[in-house]
This record gives structure tokens, C-alpha cells and sequence, in this order.
């Protein structure tokens, strides 16, 4: 299966603020009152950004032309979804829990106020939670974030709550998964990475002053790093549950590395390494530990080498050579967590940020990434921090780093014809740029 990774331009979104652990929006006890709601121009609705507002007043607008969730659900009624839905043995995607939980905000029937129309996809409250409570809240003389958290509105501008919210169907939670059976039936493979979305997701919000008053901004080297752990820890709970985690005699091979199997024969493509799995081991994707292993040496020091002890322990017993993988997987989860905690009171120097794209760099010559799902993620990662980079004057242009990466992208465009040496001559040319004459340290 193809998938085409953007080419990303250098530009400033800066995530927001903090919240509590909140139920996610599609678990809350509250009545969703729909989308035309909030739809109105006296709302979020009106064409364009109203002046002296201390909002856009047109997030509605962004939503319906620009946003992809909003068209989650139509996808549904395509050929490919028919398609799949007979493969499975279903009768309708668009009818089905199994599509329409991430397609679509869909809460149970009792839950769906009069205006509410599940065909309206990932909608305003699939994101922000249903408005019920904080509805009348928030337009309410005096009223402050905080408070509109408390009747429940979600705190997506919180990295940490956004990762929690974002993952749950980008990547899937022990309520709704992407299983190997469902990309069998043809459902695009999962790719997700925080800081990417977020960019490429249209804003529909203003970091001012009005904006920082009321939330926390967050740094984006942060937002991406939060993600990345936050993507480990969520994989490896859905690993650990016997109820997931298995699928019949079989393991769940949704958590594994989809090249590790689906590749040529004759590609003789398998290097040793540091692991120690020999050729044809089922690999455990472990695309986004490869990125925690530099964020670790930079953010906590004193947690690094215990992460990399049980990640090499992990891979251990999960190909049964020693060890029993629920218990490495519960024992590397707790540690991420504690990364997780870490991070969120982080801030990230422009030495740290140096730190972590070079021992991304040193990695990518050394051959750890090699399969596919790894040069993929660190082609992300390595787009966001030198765009972060160039934010803080780092590197003198962004036109040579454009030009580098913009062949790294193309390295790693179609994952049925990836070529790692291909990706390792790319990634080289990256590193020339960032260490070229006017690139700071």
C-alpha cells in the first residue's frame, strides 16, 4: 500500500495549554448538541475572523472547507470502505461500530441531542467533548477555560491530553483499533506523529496574548517529544492486554513491523541489530522507541539506559528467546510514563534540540533505520526539529534544509519501494545542511 508524505514548509504553530486527565470526548456521560450549534455567525461561524474578537469566530467555516475530519464519515460510502466492509463480512461501513467510532462522533442514542447528526464526521465535539454542560459555559460573561474544563470541555491544546485524544484513533485504544485483520481487508496502515498533524492540521485558533493568558503554550520540540512517548506507552498497553494483544494463536500483528514480512524475497534487505533478533524474526514496530531513545538521553538522562535495557528486553521475549513480554511490556510502559511526566515540565535548549537531531542523524548511519516503519518516523521527526531549528535562527535559510529534506520525503513516499540506502544518502545530504557554515550550535 502507497502512502505520500507532505512536504512540509518551515511555519510556526505553537500548541497551547494544560488540562486534567479528562475522559476522552467519545467516553463522556454528556449530551452532544451537534455541530450547527456552533455553527452560527454569531458563533464560530462568519467567513472570516471577526476584529476585537478573542477568538476567530470562524472555526466553524475552517472545519467544513478545510478540515479532513470533517469528511471522516463520507469516506465511509467510497468504493474502497464498500470494499473492505465485504471483505469483513460486514454489511455497511458507514452503519458499522467498528468504522464509525473513528470516522465519525458517534455517542450512544440516548446521548444525541435533536440538532445532532452523526454524518458530520470527526466533529466539533468529537474533539473539544460534547457541549451540553460547557455550551452555555463558555459564552457566559467571566468565563475562563478552566471553568469550561470543569463542565467538560476536553483540553485538546494540552500535548498531553491532545496525544491521548489524537492516538486513540490514530493509532487505537483497548475501545477501537486498526487490527492486522482490518488492513487485511484493505485498510490503509496507520501513520501518526504529533507535531506533524498538528501542523498540517488547519488552525483554527490565534496564539496571542489573549491566548496565552488563558493557556499554557507549549514548546513544539515538547509537543513532539510527548508524542512519541505517549505513542510507545499507548502501543504497549494494547500489547500487554491478552484480550488485544492476541488475535486467536496468533499475536496481534498490528503492533508488529508490516515489512518485517511484507517485502521481496529477493531484497536480502535484513542487517543485524543491536537487539540481537537473527533474519526472520516478526519485529516489533518499534519506529517511535527509536525516537524515545534520543529524547530519553536528552530529557532524562537517569532513564535512558533503563529504557534501552527493556526495550532490548521487550524484542527479547516477545521473539521468545528470554523473558515474558507482558512483563517487559508493563515494566517499559511504566517507564515511559515516567517520560511522559518528564516532558511535560520540560523545556528544551537549543543545545537539547541539537542533541536530539544529531543522535537522530548518528542512528540513521548506523543503520537503525533500515525498515521502513523507522525511516518513515525519523523522516518526521527530523522535519519538525529542523523546522524548530530554523525558529529559533539555528540555520541561517530554510531553503537548503527544504531542498534536504524535501529528498528525504521522497526517500520514504512509497513503502513498497523503499530503498534504505537510498534513505541513507538523503539522510547524509540532511546532515550536511545542518552542520553547514551559518548553522548554529
Amino acid at each position: 500500500m502507497k502512502r505520500s508524505l507532505l512536504v512540509f514548509a518551515f511555519a510556526l504553530v505553537v500548541p497551547q495549554a494544560h488540562g486534567q486527565s479528562n475522559a476522552l470526548p467519545y467516553k463522556s456521560p454528556h449530551q452532544s448538541v451537534g455541530v450547527v450549534s456552533c455553527g452560527s455567525t454569531l458563533c464560530h461561524g462568519s467567513i472570516r475572523p471577526v476584529p476585537g474578537s478573542n477568538v476567530l469566530q470562524s472555526e466553524y467555516v475552517t472545519w467544513t472547507r478545510l478540515d479532513k475530519h470533517a469528511r471522516a464519515y463520507a469516506i465511509l460510502h467510497s468504493a474502497q470502505s464498500k470494499k473492505i466492509a465485504r471483505n469483513l463480512g460486514i454489511k455497511s461501513a458507514h452503519e458499522e461500530r467498528l468504522c464509525v467510532d473513528c470516522h465519525a462522533h458517534a455517542p450512544a442514542q440516548p446521548l444525541r441531542g435533536e440538532r445532532f447528526r452523526v454524518d458530520d464526521g470527526v466533529s466539533c465535539e468529537g474533539c473539544h467533548g460534547p457541549a451540553q454542560r460547557w455550551l452555555p459555559v463558555h459564552v457566559e460573561r467571566g468565563a475562563t477555560h478552566a471553568r469550561n474544563i470543569e463542565h467538560g470541555l476536553f483540553p485538546a491544546e494540552d500535548a498531553v491530553q491532545r496525544a491521548r485524544l489524537c492516538l486513540s484513533c490514530h493509532l487505537g485504544n483497548r475501545d477501537r483499533l486498526v487490527t492486522h485483520r482490518l488492513m487485511g481487508a484493505g485498510h490503509p496502515r496507520l501513520s501518526f506523529e504529533l507535531d506533524t498533524f498538528t501542523t498540517v492540521e488547519p488552525a483554527h485558533f490565534n496564539v496571542d496574548n489573549d491566548y496565552a493568558k488563558r493557556k499554557r503554550l507549549w514548546d513544539g520540540v515538547q509537543v513532539w517529544a510527548i508524542g512519541q512517548a505517549m505513542a510507545v506507552s499507548q502501543t504497549l498497553e494494547l500489547l500487554g492486554d491478552p484480550k488485544i494483544g492476541r488475535d486467536g494463536f496468533f499475536p496481534e500483528l498490528v503492533f508488529f513491523d508490516c515489512h518485517a514480512c511484507h517485502r521481496s524475497m529477493k531484497s536480502g534487505r535484513w542487517a543485524p541489530r543491536a537487539d540481537g533478533l537473527g533474519p526472520g524474526v516478526p519485529r516489533l514496530n518499534d519506529s517511535n522507541l527509536l525516537m524515545v531513545r534520543q529524547i530519553a538521553k536528552v530529557a532524562a538522562p537517569d532513564l535512558a539506559a533503563r529504557i534501552g535495557s527493556a526495550t532490548t528486553q521487550l524484542h527479547q521475549s516477545v521473539s521468545q528467546k528470554s523473558g515474558d513480554p507482558m512483563h517487559a511490556a508493563s515494566e517499559l510502559r511504566e517507564l515511559m510514563n515516567a517520560l511522559i511526566a518528564r516532558l511535560a515540565q520540560r523545556t528544551f535548549s537549543a543545545a537539547d534540540l541539537r542533541a536530539i537531531v544529531q543522535g537522530l542523524l548518528d542512528d540513521g548511519r548506523a543503520g537503525a533505520y533500515r525498515d521502513y516503519s523507522g525511516a518513515e518516523q525519523a523522516t518526521l521527526a527530523i522535519g519538525s526539529l529542523s523546522n524548530f531549528m530554523f525558529q529559533r535562527g539555528m540555520l541561517k535559510s530554510a531553503a537548503p534544509a527544504n531542498r534536504a529534506l524535501a529528498r528525504l520525503q521522497a526517500s520514504v513516499a512509497d513503502d513498497e519501494n523503499f530503498k534504505p540506502d537510498q534513505f541513507q544518502a538523503a539522510l547524509k545530504q540532511v546532515d550536511n545542511v545542518l552542520h553547514a557554515p551559518g548553522a548554529k550550535p
